[in-house]
This record gives structure tokens, sequence and C-alpha cells, in this order.
């Protein structure tokens, strides 16, 4: 309290100072100043000015080009801050001043308004110099109340209403206010009354596409009172010369619903403001938080066409969608696959980001513009996602420069290459990556999937359709990966897991389930298919490199009492681990240490079963006799908590 006195006290001085100073000065000269002032703001002010860049983008720059939206934000900023500078010149407002600088378009709407004798609403939004404005509105004749929210500063507060005293403009507090203004209104007189800025209380309706809370204050009583409601815009045209643009009477519709009434004339008279933003964008403030109140969300998923990372990534999106649905958010989830022009072009751009502040890229993303596919870069320039999601170290930089476009939230699922974690808003990464020990890192024992008792039943389903498998027998379901650069499955180890599978399905009276993956060699193909073929318990063989079927994966662990895997693939263990059915994993030599740990980890943990090929026919027969609990993963339940603190 005490730091807002002083700060309160010491404005209201460098008020009067600086307000002396400008009315001494030629108007032309104040108004420049106050243009060179916006590009002082334009340049220093660097998260209001990425706020801005944002929304404009959003509202009216959708096929416009980074640099010409950068250069409609400068516009703004100097708009604004010869707006500024109108403040101070208030007590110079006079007939001479008027009728100099002032231009008042569609003056008789306000006069055929009052004529009805029902007082007149003139409604407006917060564009150009709303205050000067407001002096104009008090100068022209007839009764004009101000219905204004006090300021936190109460000396800065009066200061600026005693000027508008001045100027012949009455002032009504919202705070208690509402019975002046009736008052106003049944003897015939103007108040001026924002529509845009509802805040928490505010109605939510369409604004550039998307919800955005607008205050209910002026339609409500034009609807109760019937009083003419006249839309008032301010257009600057240069320097001091400014334009009033004063629309015809907004029709009110009457339908004897209320809550209907309500919405429908306040989605009309959005959308008649959201059109003059669109033809002088530069007027608006875009400073603040427009969307903040906002129902809708939208979630970008980036991919680099790797399934396993995109199931990772539509696994972090349901996990956004369902906590934003939990707050009465509806999320839009749009997948968009990034590809870059060469791998010369990926290093580059992630080169160049390490050299990018938190809002250096808005309007200089050449580096994006130089890496990437021309319909790829085309593409994510329209976009305007709220919430980026991206897996694998490739999209990474791709994933800060939008997110830094758009002020987005950045998820970024491993780790980001070269790139700092502290550059996103959540990196979620797994213990076998050893991940550093920071407030915005997640760390997960396997990968994270979409698989859980919902899903499993769905994609058996499907399963059960295709292929006419009996639900009520006992399967043995069986994931084979396939070779990498480094490793490889030998003919002779594929040989014995086929063996030992065949054994056990025997002794526990169990058919198979098997499929194979997209990175399976053609050798083990033809190996696991000569096996396989002709045996009466193989009840489904899916070679993906052939006739894949797309709910396989999660067809055969829904239906599979004990699953059965290869150990080179993460995502696939950590898909079968979270079916809750107990896993067998292989052991093969020649993993790499990411691998070897990962395995190793859950193996400890009591997630898997790992054993060696000879024994794995014993392994399977225990699994299947072991009526204990299975240790699902809880990776998703972290994210979760995670997500909750970001959004």
């Amino acid at each position: 309290m005490k730091s807002n006195f002083l700060i309160d006290y010491l404005a209201c001085i460098l008020f009067r100072i600086l307000g002396a100073t400008f009315r001494f000065l030629p108007v032309g000269w104040s108004l420049c100043l106050g243009r060179r002032a916006g590009d002082c703001f334009y340049y220093f002010d660097f998260k209001h000015k990425a706020r801005s860049y944002a929304n404009i983008k959003f509202a009216v720059g959708k096929e416009l080009p980074p640099a010409k939206i950068a250069k409609l934000t400068k516009e703004f900023y100097q708009s604004f801050g010869q707006s500024l500078i109108e403040i101070f010149l208030i007590p110079k407002v006079d007939k001479a001043y008027m009728d100099k600088y002032i231009h008042i378009e569609g003056l008789e709407n306000i006069y055929n308004g009052l004529k009805k004798g029902k007082g007149v609403i003139l409604i407006a939004i917060h564009a150009g110099s709303w205050e000067l404005a407001n002096i104009i509105c008090a100068n022209l004749g007839f009764p004009f109340y101000l219905f204004i929210k006090d300021q936190d500063f109460p000396r800065l507060n009066e200061l600026l209403n005693k000027y508008r005293r001045q100027k012949g403009c009455k002032i009504i507090a919202k705070e208690g206010g509402l019975k002046q203004l009736i008052e106003a209104l049944k003897n015939n007189s103007a108040v001026g009354i924002t529509l845009d800025q509802g805040g928490k209380t505010g109605e939510l309706v369409d604004f550039f596409g998307r919800s955005a809370s607008m205050s209910t204050g002026g339609i409500k009583l034009a609807l109760k009172y019937g009083c003419p409601v006249v839309p008032v815009y301010f257009k600057r045209t240069r320097g001091p010369n400014v334009q009033v643009l004063v629309g015809k009477e907004l029709e009110l519709t009457k339908t004897g619903n209320s809550d209907t009434d309500l919405k429908d004339n306040l989605r009309r008279f959005t959308k008649y403001f959201e059109e003059l933003i669109r033809k002088y964008p530069k007027e608006y403030l875009w400073t603040y938080k427009i969307w903040k109140y906002s129902d809708q969300r939208n979630i970008l998923i980036l991919s680099d066409g790797k399934a396993g990372h995109s199931r990772q990534s539509e696994a972090v999106a349901e996990i956004v969608v369902e906590r934003l649905k939990n707050k009465g958010i509806q999320a839009k989830v749009n997948f968009m696959e990034v590809r870059f022009k060469n791998k010369l072009g990926k290093t580059i751009l992630s080169l160049s980001s390490l050299f990018t502040g938190k809002y250096h890229c808005q309007g200089r993303l050449w580096c994006l513009k130089k890496s990437l596919n021309e319909d790829t870069y085309k593409m994510l320039m329209r976009l305007s996602p709220d919430i980026i999601i991206s897996s694998g170290s490739g999209l990474a930089a791709v994933n800060l420069a939008i997110a830094r476009e758009s002020l987005s939230k950045s998820i970024q699922i491993m780790r980001p290459s070269i790139l700092s974690v502290k550059r996103f808003d959540l990196v979620i990464m797994p213990r076998h990556d050893h991940p550093p020990q920071r407030k915005n890192i997640v760390v997960t024992a396997g990968s994270l999937n979409l698989v859980e008792e919902q899903y499993l039943k769905q994609e058996s389903g499907k399963l059960i359709q295709r292929v006419n498998l009996n639900p009520q027998a006992g399967y043995v379901g069986v994931l084979i990966g396939g070779d990498s650069k480094r490793f490889v499955l030998e003919h002779d180890l594929i040989r014995k897991v086929i063996a030992e599978l065949k054994k056990a399905a025997e002794k526990i009276n169990a058919d198979i389930l098997l499929t194979t993956s997209r990175r399976t060699s053609a050798e083990t193909e033809d190996l696991i298919k000569q096996e396989l073929k002709d045996y009466p318990r193989c009840k489904l063989m899916v070679i993906a490199n052939e006739k894949n079927i797309p709910e396989a994966v999660g067809g055969i662990l829904g239906l599979s009492k004990v699953i059965v895997s290869s150990p080179e693939s993460i995502s696939m263990i950590s898909e079968a681990v979270n079916s809750a059915k107990p896993v067998v994993v292989f052991r093969v030599g020649g993993l790499n240490r990411k691998h070897r740990v990962f395995v190793e980890n859950l193996s400890r943990s009591q997630h898997i079963i790992l054993s060696a090929v000879d024994s794995l026919g014993q392994r399977i027969e225990e699994a299947w006799q072991d009526k204990a609990a299975v240790n699902v993963l809880s990776d998703n339940d972290l994210v979760a908590k995670a997500v909750e603190k970001i959004l």
C-alpha cells in the first residue's frame, strides 16, 4: 500500500509537469514526440509488443508475412504514443481545437437517437485516443456522461477526472453508479460505455474467430429501457488530425428471451466493431490479453513423420484436452507434418535458435523460411496456436520459433537437441536420457502413449470385427520390432523366440496374436511367415510392411492375457506396459546404452519381466498363471500434473 501511495504521488507530479510541457509546445510537435515515444515503446516494451504482435497476427494477420505484421505492430505503437500525449492535451481542447483537428462523420446519428427521448448509449471499444473521443463527445452540445472504472491510483485518477469535468464530461463510476447511469438516460443524456474488455464477468462471443469476453452493461440497459445504441469509432488521419466515425443506430433484436437477446445483440455489435478494426487495425488497443477468458484453445502437434514420436505427442495432446475440458475450455487439435528443405537446413535452424532471446523471433523468421519446405512454412505462418507439442530433438527449434511467434505454450517431448530446456514451458524427458532437475521438466519411466482401458476396449472391438477373433479365447500377444543403425534382430534369435512361443502356447492352451513393425526387415518377416503361416494356434499375423492394420497393436494389447515384446523399441514396450497385462521382454545383445538402461530400469521396478530367449517359454507360463496385479507406468499422471501448472 505504501509503495502504491508513493507511485501515485510521484506519477501525479510527473503527469502535471509533462502536461504543462506538452500544452506549451505546438500541438504538432507534441504529437510528433508522442509518435517517437511510441517507437521507444515498440523497441523496448518487449512483453507488451510480443502480445500485441501475437494478437494482431491472430486477428488480422493470418495471410500476412511476419514483416508486415511487425510493421502493423509498430504503427499501432506510434498511434498509441500519440493517444497518450492527447491525454495531456485535454485541457487545451476547445472549439478552436475541434474545428482545426477534429472531423466528425455521422454526428446526425446521435441527434436522431436523442429525439426519441430515451437517452443514447454511445458504445465504443478501446481504439485510438478514447480519452480525447470522450472530451469530443462532451463538447457537441448535449449532456454527456462517461461510465468508467476508477483506476488503482486515486490521485492520478482524480487529476484525470478533473481534466474530463473541466471539458464538460460528467463522470459516473462503475462502482455504485448504476442508478446514476439510469437517471442520466431517463433525462435524455448520452452515455459513453465500452463494449470490449468484459473480464471475468463478461459474456463470451466470437471475436475474430475465437470467443472473447465482452461487456454486457450497455446492451442490458438498451434492452431494458429501450434507449438507442449508437457506435463510435476513433480514427487518426495524420498527427493531431482525427476522424470520429459515428455509425447509424444499431437495431436491437427483442424476442422476449433475455438471455438470447443479450447474446444475439452482443454478437452483432461485436461483429460491427470487428469490421472496423479490420479496416483500421493500428487504432485498436492490442496490448492486453484479448482472449484470456476464451473457452476455446488451439493445440498444434508438430510431427517429424515418425510414428513413435507422433503417438507420444498425441498422448500429451489428449492430456491437455482433458485438463482444458475440466476448466470448461474446448480444445481443437491440429496435426502438422514438418518438412525441412534438407538436413543442413535443420542444423542451421537449431544453431540460429541458440542466439535468439525470448521476444526476438517475432517478425524475423528468415531462419525458419530458409530451413523449411515452402508449403510447410506457409502453413505454419497461417496458424496461431495456443499450445505447441513436438516430440524428438529435430523439431525443438521449430516448436520454439512458432511458440515465440504466437506467444504459445511450448511442450517438448525428449531432449531438445542442443537447445536449453529452460526455453520451453514444459519438457518431458525419459529417465534414461538423464534429464537435469528443473521445475519445467517431467521425468518419465517410458514413452507416453494413448493406451488406457477405454482405448484398449475400442481397439479390441475393431480388431475382432476385422478378423473375427473370439474375445473369450486366451491369447499371447507378440510385438516384434526391427533393426536400427546398430541393432539387428538375428534370424537364429527370432527362430528361437518363435519356438519358445509355440512351446508355451501348447502348454497353457493359448493362441498367438502377432504383429511386426514398419522397421522389421524383409528377411525377419519371411522367417516369421515361414514359421507361423500354417501354425494352427496363430490366429493373427500382421506383417506391417505388407498390410498393416491400424488397430493391430491396440487390439492385441486389449485381447491378450500376456504380452511378449522385442527389446529395442521404447514406445512399443511402454504401450505394452500400459495395457496392465504382464509384459515379457526377451533379452538381445547389441542394444545401445539408452535402450539397455530403459529395459533394466523397467525390470527393476517390476514393470516388465526380462527374460533370456532360452527361458522365454517358461516366463510366459509363469506370467500366464500369476494372479498378481501388474505395475503399470504412471507417466501420464505425472505429465497431467505438470500440464495443469502451465495452462
